[in-house]
């Protein structure tokens, strides 16, 4: 059996849909966990990760902090260096949102505020073979400068929203998104962010709830474009 490692960055992004798909793929899934939850409010921790390329995948998940943020670089910078060995290596990685944030920083792009930060169901132009066009579930406030090379296959008018370099997909929305994962965000702060951002938390997760089942699909599409065309 193949496997993936997820890199959960914090206790309330998990794989998700994303996770289904690749377990439904073939791929057996260890869960590394980066911030424990006692320390979701003072993340600065030190990880030892485990070695990259021992897997058949790696799946940098998202989280709350910007990838730039001193506060973290104790263990952002030695995730970005194994990417940097998983990409030499020819490791697979999908990257999803912080985690594709991270793939641009790790292979000669950048990330900076965004001055059209998302929350919610946006609209998105993919190239329909791996990134269908149409809503993605957004929750960012930074975006990437894309590094050298790559071929971008998403964006909307806020920002590059997809690329692949090689081997590795960045995707700057939450394809794994459930009602239950929208639940955990808005219980740890995502609640107060969305009022202030002029969302109304209820109508965010019924809309969640109504196209759950869409979203999934749409999902589990965009993890059979990846393991049939960069695997």
């Amino acid at each position: 059996m193949k496997r993936a490692l997820v890199i959960q960055h914090d206790h309330v992004s998990p794989p998700g849909f994303v996770g289904e798909r690749l377990e439904q793929r073939g791929y057996e899934l260890t869960l590394f966990n980066v911030v424990p939850e006692p320390r979701f409010h003072d993340p600065g921790v030190t990880v030892e990760y485990p070695d990259f390329t021992a897997f058949d995948v790696v799946v940098p998940m998202g989280a709350p902090w910007s990838t730039y943020s001193d506060t973290i670089a104790s263990w952002v910078r030695p995730e970005l260096a194994q990417l940097r060995k998983a990409d030499e290596a020819g490791v697979p990685v999908p990257g999803i949102c912080f985690g594709g944030q991270l793939l641009a920083t790790a292979h000669g792009g950048s990330v900076s505020r965004s001055p059209d930060p998302e929350i919610g169901w946006c609209e998105v132009s993919g190239d329909d073979r791996m990134i269908a066009s149409g809503p993605w579930f957004e929750w960012h406030y930074d975006r990437w400068t894309l590094p050298p090379g790559v071929a971008e296959i998403a964006r909307n008018g806020a920002a590059s929203q997809g690329f692949v370099l090689r081997r590795n997909l960045a995707v700057q929305f939450h394809p794994e998104l459930g009602p239950a994962m929208l639940q955990g965000w808005l219980d740890h702060g995502g609640h107060h962010s969305a009022i202030e951002f002029g969302l109304d938390p209820a109508q965010l997760m019924a809309r969640t709830r109504a196209g759950e089942a869409v979203a999934q699909q749409r999902a589990h599409h965009l993890v059979d474009a990846f393991l049939d065309h960069l695997c």
